[in-house]
């Protein structure tokens, strides 16, 4: 089976984070944490910089390592390194159809993809510490 490594950025604003709907492929319509694939030799945090240029038109100021997902899909295992990340800009989309600002409370309001899914309770867990504070 193929194996794919990725970076994803889980871009946090105002106690919320940011969800992308896949504008394309396959898994088109479904939502995911915006990145891509790591080029040959890249770091990880430099790879997650050039995805979220290229998708979002923004400059991202990547965090701390949150978690890495493994999934298999039926055509292909997912490697999927999520970082937390911030912004001051807005965004202008270049690959997806739609994007939201979610709260803890909207997670799991959008379809994602099956391996950002598993993120979800890390997330909404982190989200509800800041609320709480």
């Amino acid at each position: 089976m193929k194996s794919i490594e990725v970076v994803a950025a889980i871009i946090r604003k105002d106690n919320q984070v940011l969800s992308t709907q896949r504008g394309y492929g396959e898994f088109q319509g479904l939502w995911e944490f915006p990145g891509g694939k790591i080029e040959l030799g890249e770091a990880h945090k430099d790879a997650l910089k050039r995805e979220i240029r290229e998708e979002l038109s923004v400059d991202v100021e990547v965090g701390d390592f949150l978690h890495t997902i493994e999934y298999d899909y039926s055509n292909f295992h997912l490697k999927m390194h999520c970082y937390w990340c911030s912004l001051d800009q807005k965004i202008e989309l270049t690959e997806h159809l739609s994007s939201r600002w979610l709260d803890k409370d909207e997670l799991y309001e959008v379809e994602w993809l099956d391996a950002d899914i598993s993120l979800i309770p890390l997330i909404h867990d982190e989200l509800e510490k800041e609320t709480d504070n």
